[in-house]
């Protein structure tokens, strides 16, 4: 069945304005709900680093820090905000946000699709099933073989220009520039054969349509931005802000393109169990290796968390508990409109 990405951003779009009107909570009130959730999980040993990618087992799995940035411009704290991890998958999203804008929301639908493909992140099986003559495109920019090909759609004479556009993209939705980790470039670099794999492939049946291999190393760099929570909370704010930078006021991306935008997250955001995470929270979200998940409670704020350890289906056991509690406390579940 094909999932219709406009009537589904028409939503978001509504709740977009619903939320906009709501009583915002007190700053002692979100303090408290992101206190508690730090308390509560702070001592929680579940999960493990990701360890396909040598450089990603390495880093400090007792990272915790959580972040929430109102569409108001206030930033609210906990734990450590000061260690940087990797971005990995999350920033599928702000490539796929680029590329919705240099190109439009209905260029992603008709080339890369916006479909749930039902499978890992990284099959190579689903690109076969997303061939028209099997009723596809049953594919996504959040998947990483819809993510490979998006990033091959960034425009840029070279691989430097498309590189330089896409680093600064994402800093301007962080609000300071952002920056690469070369060692987790290097080692995901040299391990990446399946992702090399993958590009061909979607070469091989035209999702791609020049230079592969460029397209999976650059997508490959942009998986190696350091970010922080605070980060992360920001460019998630910026989202719930139609966006529009809260703090900077940078309008970063067209804000009619948002909700395409939202309706892809909700979907496929977290892995294989993006279901899951909606029905439990309603928040379109993303989460990635590194142990980050951001979410957006549109026109009220963007929260993150950084833990690096991982469930079974890639997502941070710690964040994904933490934003549940805290999105409860506040109120931030888009669909949970209330009579009147």
């Amino acid at each position: 069945m094909s999932f219709d990405i406009r009537k589904f951003g028409l939503l978001f779009s509504a709740l977009f304005i619903f939320a906009a009107t709501a009583q915002a909570q007190s700053a002692k009130e979100i303090q408290a709900a992101l206190d508690a959730a730090y308390a509560k999980y702070r001592d929680l040993q579940e999960g493990a680093n990701a360890d396909y990618i040598p450089a990603l087992a390495a880093v400090d799995s007792n990272i915790y820090g959580i972040a929430l940035v109102t569409t108001n411009g206030k930033v609210y704290t906990a734990g450590d905000i000061a260690s940087e991890v990797s971005i990995q998958s999350i920033s599928k999203v702000f490539t796929l946000a680029k590329v919705m804008d240099e190109q439009g929301p209905e260029m992603v639908a008709n080339t890369i699709g916006v479909d749930a493909t039902g499978m890992r992140f990284n099959s190579i099986v689903s690109i076969e099933f997303s061939q028209k003559a099997l009723g596809g495109p049953e594919m996504n920019s959040l998947v990483n073989p819809g993510a490979i090909a998006t990033t091959s759609y960034v425009k840029g004479d070279t691989r430097d220009a498309i590189w330089n556009s896409i680093l600064s993209y994402y800093s301007d939705f962080a609000g300071r520039p952002l920056s690469v980790n070369q060692e987790v470039f290097k080692s995901e670099s040299d391990t990446n054969q399946r992702n090399q794999a993958i590009g061909y492939l979607m070469y091989a049946y035209g999702y791609i349509k020049s230079e592969p291999m460029r397209a999976t190393d650059i997508y490959t760099e942009q998986c190696s931005v350091s970010v922080n929570a605070k980060d992360l909370a920001m460019m998630a704010g910026t989202l719930a802000n139609a966006g529009k930078n809260p703090v900077s006021k940078k309008q970063v991306m067209n804000a009619e393109n948002v909700p395409e935008l939202l309706a892809v997250m909700a979907t496929a955001g977290l892995y294989d169990d993006s279901g899951k995470w909606l029905y439990e929270t309603g928040l379109p979200g993303k989460s990635g290796v590194g142990g980050g998940i951001i979410a957006v409670s549109p026109g009220k704020f963007g929260i993150a968390v950084i833990s690096p350890r991982l469930d079974e289906a890639g997502n941070s056991v710690r964040a994904q508990k933490a934003i549940a509690d805290i999105s409860a406390a506040l109120g931030g579940n888009p669909l949970a409109v209330k009579a009147r």
